[in-house]
C-alpha cells in the first residue's frame, strides 16, 4: 500500500441546510466541520443535496477539495472575502495533494471506508453565486484547480485526521489531464477514446463523451457555467 503525498484528512464536513441564493436552492453553503463521517454506499449520513442530478448519486458521494486551492483562488480575486473549507460544498480537505497527484480510477483507504476516484469536479454556475464572481466556475474550469469525486467501494465511518492511502492506481489519467481532455473546447475523437476507457470514470461522463464521439460534437457549456439566466 503505497502512503500518498498527504498523510492526514484535515477537514471534514456534512450538513443537510438548503440555501436560496439568486432563485437558486443549493447546499453548497450547509456544510459544517464533523469529526467523523458515516459513509454509505449511495449516500454520507447527514448531508444533503439540492441538485441530486448533478450532485450526488453512486459515483459522487464524497467531494474532496484541496484546501491550499482557497489560496489561489484568493491571489487571482477571485474570493475577495474570508471564505475557507467547506465553502466549495466539500465533504473532505486536505493540504498537499492535487490533481496532478491522483488518477481517475484510483482505489484509495480513508480510515474504515474504501473508495475509487470517479471524476474531477464539473464547476457549475452555482459557484459563481457563492463567490459572487461571474466567471469563478470558468476560472475554476480553465485551471482545473477544481476537487474530485469518489464512488464508495467498502462503506464505514471516516475520522478527522484518518490517513489517506493508495491501495491500488488503476489508469494513467490524472485528474489534472482529465480536465484539460473533457473541457478543452476543440473536439478531440483520440482524447476521448483514451478518456471515455479509464475504468473507474463516473457514468456521466461516459455518458457524454460516447455522445460526442456519436455526434462529432461538444455540447454547449454556458448553461452549466452561467446558468439560466445567463449571469
Amino acid at each position: 500500500m503505497s502512503t500518498l503525498l498527504v498523510n492526514r484528512l484535515s477537514g471534514l464536513y456534512s450538513g443537510t441546510v438548503l440555501h436560496e441564493m439568486d432563485g437558486v436552492v443549493t447546499g453548497i453553503d450547509g456544510k459544517k466541520s464533523a469529526q467523523q463521517l458515516t459513509v454509505n454506499i449511495d449516500h454520507v449520513e447527514g448531508d444533503a443535496q439540492a441538485d441530486p442530478k448533478h450532485h450526488g448519486g453512486l459515483d459522487r458521494v464524497l467531494h474532496h477539495f484541496p484546501r491550499e486551492h482557497y489560496g489561489q483562488y484568493r491571489r487571482w480575486d477571485l474570493i475577495t472575502q474570508l471564505e475557507d473549507a467547506p465553502s466549495m460544498g466539500e465533504n473532505i480537505s486536505t493540504v498537499g495533494l492535487n490533481e496532478s497527484e491522483v488518477n481517475i480510477g484510483d482505489v484509495l483507504q480513508m480510515g474504515a471506508v474504501t473508495v475509487q476516484l470517479t471524476q474531477p469536479r464539473s464547476p457549475c454556475f452555482k459557484l459563481n453565486l457563492q463567490f459572487g464572481h461571474r466567471d469563478f466556475a470558468l476560472a475554476m474550469q480553465q485551471s482545473q484547480l477544481c476537487g474530485w469525486f469518489y464512488r464508495v467501494l467498502t462503506p464505514g465511518i471516516i475520522l478527522l485526521g484518518d490517513r489517506i492511502e493508495l491501495v491500488e492506481r488503476k489508469t494513467d489519467i490524472s485528474v489534472a489531464e482529465a480536465m484539460a481532455l473533457y473541457f478543452s473546447p476543440e473536439y478531440d475523437a483520440k482524447a476521448y477514446d483514451r478518456l471515455v476507457s479509464c475504468e473507474g470514470l463516473a457514468q456521466s461522463w461516459v455518458n457524454s463523451l460516447q455522445r460526442r464521439l456519436a455526434t462529432q460534437q461538444v455540447e454547449d457549456w454556458q448553461m452549466r457555467l452561467y446558468g439560466p439566466k445567463g449571469r
